[in-house]
């Protein structure tokens, strides 16, 4: 399977630091998927329109199954992953950010502030994770049951082990 792997950050992308969300995004999803995973990654400036056009990108032209997103996430000006998401999906998912809202609460009390999201568009899982690589540790492998679930929904054939 091939998967968007997209990290959103001034910084990052400046190169005024390394890039962690993304490759942690890679490490945990391959591990909890159980099948090789290839990954097309961008790294980008928080900036709504360039993430709305690599998500439309990774989802009309490439038609990968599943986009994963890094930052933007929280309650900064500069935070505008949702928005741009909601700006490309057709269908919202929302049970996936209430899950990765409950699973940080508790160690995290920030973690309400989140706004991440996911949603589909075309067929196409686009699911927005935080940008702390121990957030991405903590939320994401529940999350795959679901996501292989919602990938078999829109079509896509996975076999039992993946």
């Amino acid at each position: 399977m091939i998967v968007g792997r997209v990290t959103l950050s001034d910084r990052a992308s400046a190169g005024v630091y390394e890039d962690l969300s993304g490759p942690e995004i890679e490490r945990v999803f391959s591990s909890a998927w159980g099948k090789p995973v290839e990954f097309v990654a961008r790294v980008f400036p928080d900036e709504r329109q360039m993430l709305a056009t690599a998500l439309r990108e990774f989802c009309d032209d490439l038609k990968l199954p599943l986009v994963i997103t890094t930052g933007g996430t929280g309650p900064s000006v500069r935070d505008v992953t949702p928005e741009a998401t909601r700006d490309v999906v057709e269908k919202e998912l929302p049970g996936f950010g209430e899950a990765m809202r409950m699973l940080s609460f508790p160690t995290v009390p920030t973690a309400i502030l989140s706004r991440a999201l996911a949603g589909i568009r075309g067929r196409t899982i686009i699911l927005n994770l935080p940008g702390n690589p121990r957030s991405i540790s903590q939320c994401l492998p529940p999350l795959v049951p679901a996501l292989r679930e919602g990938l078999r929904h829109l079509g896509h054939e996975l076999d039992q082990a993946s």
